[in-house]
């Protein structure tokens, strides 16, 4: 049977339903009044809440809602409609039903950052003079640092306080909050007085102790938050730096002026359960009063519209009637989400996988599909703030599988399938990888719009972020920047070498190089990369790379070698020796110019200014002979001609006899009996930046 013989015939059982649950069924219940609009987005907005101009669809100004186009950028940008209190400006994205007494919302509220780059110092909303106020049950206050005391501070005195101690602990869940390590937690005090409950916040942080080291640096914040919320969206408080605001909940009165006109107070002496509740309390401090609205137990409804409430059962009828047409939509919908799955997979060259797996070109051992759903909830959803960075050909997102893995989903942003290629390019070459220090591919899933990637979890950043940012909470050490050079030269040597066949990564720089839980380098971004023959000595193609670490006789010949790669971990190598970006901008005679760090260290080696150039800590901890080695090394790699460089095999062996020579059992003495002198080699010449001034910063 097919589709629509399906739906013709679920859709006669429907009419029969419908007919059969007439007499007991009553009209969908409505929540706005009549030729209001009832939704902004994806948000009900139920009267007294209402949509403008027209003035009779909200209760007062208050209560009016704005619907605006926000902006998001991510990976794609997008527009969406949000509705907004207008009133006291905040975005509303949620308004609770009006169930068991509860008179709710939830809005954004802005974090309050302190001495946090790029992040304004914002108070939270002040509400004074409104019907809403802060919820007391549901919001706690939140301070994230260590070694600071926090104040939540209301319009009648001390709300909330808390101190936090230092135990650097960058994943910080609520149980060290509540315990007051690296950052703390407090619940708000609870009155029944309304007259003292808070409108207005303020949140101030003082240091308790200035010589404690903070992990965050000098950014400290601090919120008050939807306990509920947190609690499901977040596993690490330290994720709240890179937003600007989280939900909190409001309570809300409605404030009877012309308490005659609009309401009455009924205490239903009709016996028709179905009529709402209205009950008013007189303040003490005005001539006005509160209402509260509400149906009757066992009915539902909006009770501020003054109309019948809806029992929550409407018969047999009404129940066979929903079943049906669950049943005819989900029918219909599963039919379209494979159609469409479908479709994604094979656009998103899902028959070329195919076509690699039958070949035998991809390891099927270590390749999972994964399905849409899995990787949707793994990320919740890919929000924003899962996003770990950028990549060449994606974003990437943290995610964690229903077994409890921690994984890195990258999300490819191509469009077209000139593009396609490399995507699946990186699958197939990552599943012929089986090296410690090259990130493991996990899987791939090709049915969504654009195809993902999933690989293992490496936690600790890039490497470009420790040599350019010099983070003071964990400084590369020469022993570390020796380690991970060497772990970098000896996966290269293994994929050019040792690997089944011969793979050229093509993108090497230290923005690829990822540092895991031990500090072990892992190089990353495959999606450029080629596997060739073995009896093939270079590749001829259109010219990729990034400016700053592309082998100049690369890009003059577009013919890419293994000694390209030479030349790129040559450029790590001078960034780690150096501490400086492999492009700078300097400024001369009031122009700014770009200056390639490969030309300024080889015309400083050449110079004899080796030791004008090298980082402070290299100096501070390397012997003269160990850093000379390391920058002949590096002078080596960066050969303007290809085959006078060497070979990745022999630039680990290299590397691993400078870190042999820096073992305990050999004197410190023996280390620097001996100066090493440069070889002076005119072949190597400069490579001019400017020659460069047609290529992108980045490919």
């Amino acid at each position: 049977m097919n589709t629509i013989s399906i739906v013709l015939l679920l859709w006669c059982i429907v009419i029969s339903c419908w007919y059969g649950a007439a007499p007991t069924s009553a009209a969908s219940a409505p929540i706005a009044k009549p030729n209001c609009t009832t939704h902004c987005g994806d948000v009900a907005i139920p009267y007294p809440f209402g949509i403008g101009p027209n003035k009779d669809c909200y209760f007062d100004e208050w209560f009016q809602i704005e619907c605006r186009h926000t902006n998001y950028t991510t990976s794609a940008n997008y527009s969406r409609q949000a509705p907004f209190l207008k009133r006291v400006n905040l975005e509303l994205l949620s308004i609770y039903p009006f169930k068991d007494g509860r008179q709710s919302v939830q809005v954004k509220n802005p974090i309050t950052f302190f001495s946090c780059e790029g992040k304004e110092t914002r108070q939270p909303q002040n509400l004074t003079g409104s019907p809403f106020i802060y919820s007391q049950t549901d919001n706690i206050f939140i301070a994230v640092s260590c070694g600071l005391s926090a104040t939540l501070t209301s319009d009648h005195g001390t709300v909330a306080e808390c101190g936090s101690i230092c135990r650097n602990n960058t994943n910080s869940n609520f149980r060290n909050c509540l315990g007051g390590i690296d950052c703390c937690r407090r619940i708000l005090p609870i009155t029944w007085d309304r007259r003292k409950h808070s409108s207005a916040f303020s949140i101030e942080i003082q240091y308790s102790n200035s010589s404690t080291s903070d992990p965050m640096g000098d950014c400290n914040y601090a919120f008050l938050v939807e306990e509920k919320w947190l609690l499901i969206n977040l596993s690490n408080v330290r994720d709240v730096k890179h937003m600007d605001n989280v939900p909190v909940v409001l309570d809300w009165i409605l404030i009877a002026h012309d308490y005659g006109e609009r309401f009455r107070e009924n205490p239903d002496l009709t016996g028709n359960h179905s009529t709402p509740l209205c009950t008013r309390n007189w303040t003490s401090w005005g001539d006005w009063a509160t209402m509260i609205c509400a149906c009757q137990s066992g009915m539902e409804g909006n009770p501020y519209l003054l109309q019948p409430c809806q029992g929550l059962g409407s018969g047999v009828g009404l129940l066979l009637l929903l079943i049906g047409a669950w049943w005819v939509h989900k029918i219909v919908k599963k039919r379209k989400t494979i159609a469409r799955e479908k479709m994604f997979f094979k656009r998103n060259g899902g028959l070329l996988v195919e076509q690699q797996l039958s070949s035998g070109k991809v390891n099927v051992d270590k390749i999972k599909l994964f399905n849409s759903k899995e990787l949707e909830k793994s990320t919740n959803n890919f929000s924003i703030d899962r996003i770990l960075g950028h990549g060449g050909q994606g974003t990437v997102y943290k995610g964690m599988l229903a077994d409890g893995r921690i994984v890195a989903v990258k999300k490819s942003k191509m469009v077209d399938k000139s593009m396609l290629s490399e995507f699946i390019n990186e699958v197939v070459i990552l599943s012929q990888i089986n090296h410690r220090n090259v990130v493991q591919i996990m899987g791939c899933c090709l049915e969504t719009e654009v195809p993902l990637l999933v690989y293992e979890f490496i936690p600790n950043g890039t490497l470009s972020q420790y040599i350019q940012e010099q983070i003071e909470e964990f400084p590369l050490t020469w022993d570390m920047r020796l380690q991970i050079a060497t772990e970098i030269a000896g996966a290269l040597s293994y994929l050019h070498s040792a690997a089944s066949f011969p793979i050229y990564h093509r993108d090497i720089k230290s923005a690829n190089i990822l540092l895991d839980e031990k500090y072990r380098a892992k190089i990353a971004d495959f999606g450029t990369s080629r596997s060739i023959s073995i009896d093939q000595t270079h590749l001829t193609t259109c010219v990729h790379g990034t400016f700053g670490y592309l082998d100049p006789e690369y890009f003059q010949s577009s013919q890419f070698t293994e000694k390209s790669d030479v030349y790129s971990f040559g450029v790590v190598l001078v960034e780690l020796l150096t501490g400086q970006k492999p492009i700078s901008a300097v400024t001369w005679s009031q122009e700014k110019e770009y200056r390639s760090l490969a030309t300024y260290f080889i015309t400083s080696t050449q110079e004899d200014r080796l030791f004008n150039i090298v980082d402070a800590r290299v100096l501070k901890e390397g012997s003269e002979a160990e850093i000379q080695v390391v920058a002949n090394l590096a002078r080596r790699c960066l050969n303007l001609n290809g085959r006078n460089r060497p070979a990745m095999r022999e630039v680990t062996s290299e590397l691993e006899a400078v870190q042999m020579s820096r073992k305990p059992s050999i004197s410190a003495d023996q280390q620097n009996s001996e100066g090493v002198d440069f070889v002076e080699d005119d072949s190597v010449g400069h490579w001019d930046v400017e020659s460069l001034s047609e290529v992108s910063a980045s490919y």
